[in-house]
């Protein structure tokens, strides 16, 4: 009777699942995973696919046969998007590096009271919220501080979010007063409280906000459009909206055949850069995600 009366007592959403609630939930789930996966399975196989698979199959390819490189031979040997992959290498991990460093900083700085300028700084980034730069005059300070066709120009006007500052923020001022204070009575400095206790301490966080800044600067493509205009320091989302959405023709495509292969289709082309602009992020975030959630969901809620 009591636990009956207990059970009643209880939010529905602290009851147990039903059987076919967990049916539901597995079937709804497969269903999200097979969407994701099918379509990256297509582009994939089409990737390494010869000209008469595609034609056999109309366009893009499921079942796999016909193994042919070609067009990851060309794409790498015609420099273009090699290139842009080394552009877009270099603003991802430049601009992750800085992000985070200068992001860890300024919240540690915002997270103890005492500091200078805490409340007008920390109302400074909490206004980003509320009130954007705007483009236009983005564009002008960018190009009046000397930035255009440049990568600088990707990666100091997008250094720190506030979203991922207030994150981190929030974080440490979870992290025991006394702990850092009992560090203080030692005679360690802020800097030593930082790196030997507070860093160590906060490494999903970190880990997620780092993702949060790579995917960013990796995915670049709108101020990239505005600020690079040489070919040659185009990133690789410009290479890829050139192929797929403008419908620009890869380089080779058409010409005699040449470096020992037969000219490769179009389409496994494009496909081809699709995969070479989605294996970095696949490639990092099985090392990230066992930290995904407990970092932004610790990082939000503590303090």
């Amino acid at each position: 009777m009591r636990a009956r009366r207990r059970r009643a007592q209880r939010p529905a959403w602290e009851e147990p699942p039903t059987i076919a609630g967990r049916i539901g939930k597995g079937v709804l789930l497969t269903a999200v995973v097979l969407a994701v996966l099918i379509p990256l399975w297509s582009v994939l196989v089409t990737s390494f696919s010869s000209q008469k698979a595609i034609a056999d199959a109309g366009g893009m390819v499921f079942l796999p046969r016909d193994f042919d490189i070609s067009a990851y031979v060309l794409i790498f040997t015609r420099g273009e998007v090699s290139q842009a992959v080394w552009n877009s290498m270099f603003v991802t991990v430049v601009g992750t590096t800085l992000s985070v460093l200068c992001t860890v900083l300024a919240a540690y700085g915002l997270s103890r009271p005492g500091s200078l300028w805490h409340r007008p700084l920390l109302m400074f980034f909490l206004i980003t919220f509320l009130i954007g730069p705007g483009l236009v005059p983005t564009y002008v300070v960018v190009t009046s501080l000397g930035l255009k066709d440049s990568h600088w120009a990707l990666i100091l006007p997008a250094a720190v979010n506030a979203f991922n500052l207030m994150v981190v923020r929030q974080f440490f001022m979870g992290i025991p007063a006394e702990l850092l204070d009992s560090a203080r009575i030692d005679g360690a400095g802020e800097w030593t409280i930082l790196t030997r206790i507070v860093l160590p301490l906060s490494k999903a966080v970190v880990a997620v906000v780092g993702l949060f800044y790579a995917v960013g600067y990796w995915n670049i493509y709108f101020n990239a459009v505005l600020y690079l205009n040489d070919a040659e320091d185009r990133v690789v989302q410009q290479v890829l909206q050139a192929y797929i959405i403008a419908g620009q023709s890869p380089a080779g495509i058409g010409s005699p055949p040449a470096l020992g292969f037969n000219a490769p289709p179009s389409l496994a082309v494009k496909m081809a850069v699709v995969v070479v602009v989605l294996i970095p992020v696949v490639a990092v975030y099985p090392f990230i995600q066992r930290h995904f959630t407990k970092g932004v969901i610790t990082g939000a809620l503590k303090g």
